[in-house]
């Protein structure tokens, strides 16, 4: 079979502009930071595989510990029953997350554990005869996933604009800095005093899809304090930031409040299996726990909880636990930071920001910074004519590596970002 041929024939791929798409790569093998394709290439990959993979791709532990689930059971039905894995993981994430009294939720994604999320905060209040609090405060720039919560609470733009007048309204606040903390904190509190917000979702620190935007945690404290103070509730998307990606274990670690509701993807299995989390505290979980069964929380998908990607999960937490996990995350942010250094000096940077195993580079172009800037096409392609992957968000460059990089492999990452630079200063593309 001729895969690429077979792969234009029957596959729809997502977030792809399908009148100019070139023929797909074709992947036969992944190992460490590298994907070998069916050519004989051997590709970097430095984004995790869309930010999911944390330790470097077919790990050996998280691997043989699906292997052995295989063999005992693969899947079973979740209403009414449970298993091992299901409990342990749930053990493993109370004991880590940064929820009081944590109750974990399963689901199948990112998207999917946020759309939990929005639904416990508006039943939370419905339960408790307030159907009136019904909205949600976001942050602009958002992006909490594809489905219709995840959208209605999202940034409108090229992600949902067919879908606008399908979205609920949400209450959007400017993202804080220094210079507009004020402003933001009389835009939350206008909110507050229409008296009808049930909830305030938030990416912590780092807002990924809209071109690694950070903020500080200090002003995020201090709008959960606002919220806190007014029954309404904190739910942290950490579906991109969980699992060290920002230096601590999750960016709500660098929090004084804690979130009430905490939703988990990409990183929890290592980037082995889809599986999504939504992880609650007990004041709410306790609102469900009522004799009417019309309070119940009507959620559910066929492979909740699945053992084999709880089996991963466990794994990959495991792993994770480990001393050296996060000693391993602070070295690369060091690098990221002497790189940042030299790189911001640069005629066509515009900015440059890290955090963690983040680092993203903000390149001046004629036009505005966004998704759809057509520098993207021109980064992608130089990379990956490099052996490199990288996917830029517009004409922001960003490096979201898995832990097991060397610092050679880093190093050359960092030394092609600079020959693009130099090579888009003099149109030069060879």
């Amino acid at each position: 079979m001729n895969y690429q041929e077979a792969d234009g024939q029957y596959i729809w791929h997502p977030f792809t502009h399908l009148k100019f798409q070139t023929k797909n790569i074709v992947i036969t093998k992944a190992k460490g930071l590298y994907l070998y394709t069916e050519d004989g290439r051997q590709i970097m990959d430095a984004v995790g595989s869309w930010w999911v993979n944390v330790h470097g791709h077919s790990h050996p532990y998280i691997a043989k510990q699906i292997k052995e689930q295989l063999n005992v059971m693969e899947h079973c039905i979740f209403s009414g029953f449970t298993h091992p894995p299901a409990i342990e993981l749930a053990k493993h994430i109370s004991e880590i997350v940064p929820v009081k009294e944590p109750k974990v939720f399963y689901s199948d994604n990112g998207s999917t554990s946020v759309e939990v999320a929005i639904k416990m905060a508006l039943q939370y209040f419905y339960n408790q005869n307030q159907p009136y609090k019904n909205k949600i405060i976001a942050f602009k720039n958002a992006y909490h996933g594809d489905t219709f919560g995840g959208m209605s609470v999202a940034e409108r733009n090229v992600f949902n604009n067919p879908f606008r007048k399908n979205l609920f309204p949400t209450y959007f606040l400017d993202v804080p800095k220094e210079e507009n903390f004020s402003k933001v904190k009389r835009q939350l509190l206008r909110y507050v005093d229409k008296g009808n917000v049930a909830a305030f979702i938030f990416e912590p620190l780092v807002q990924g899809a809209a071109g690694m935007i950070m903020y500080n945690e200090k002003y995020l404290d201090e709008l959960i304090f606002i919220c806190q103070q007014n029954n309404i509730l904190t739910i942290a998307d950490e579906v991109f930031t969980g699992f060290g990606k920002t230096g601590k274990l999750f960016a709500c670690d660098y929090l004084k409040n804690k979130p009430d509701i905490i939703c988990l993807s990409k990183g929890l299995t290592g980037g082995f299996l889809p599986l999504g989390v939504t992880v609650v505290n007990k004041k709410i979980y306790d609102v469900f726990v009522d004799e009417d069964k019309t309070k119940t929380f009507y959620h559910g998908h066929s492979f909740t909880a699945n053992p084999l990607m709880c089996r991963a999960a466990i794994a990959n937490i495991e792993l994770i636990r480990k001393n050296e996990f996060i000693s391993t995350i602070k070295k690369i942010e060091m690098m990221h930071k002497e790189f940042a250094d030299i790189v911001r000096h640069h005629i066509l940077v515009k900015d440059v920001r890290y955090k963690g195993i983040i680092l993203a580079v903000e390149i001046k172009t004629k036009d505005r910074t966004h998704y759809l800037n057509r520098l993207s096409t021109i980064i992608e392609k130089y990379f990956l004519e490099r052996d490199i992957l990288l996917r830029p968000l517009g004409n922001v460059l960003y490096v979201v590596p898995p832990v097991c990089i060397k610092k050679q492999e880093m190093k050359k990452i960092y030394s092609t970002i600079l020959s693009f630079l130099n090579d888009l200063s003099t149109n030069n593309f060879s």
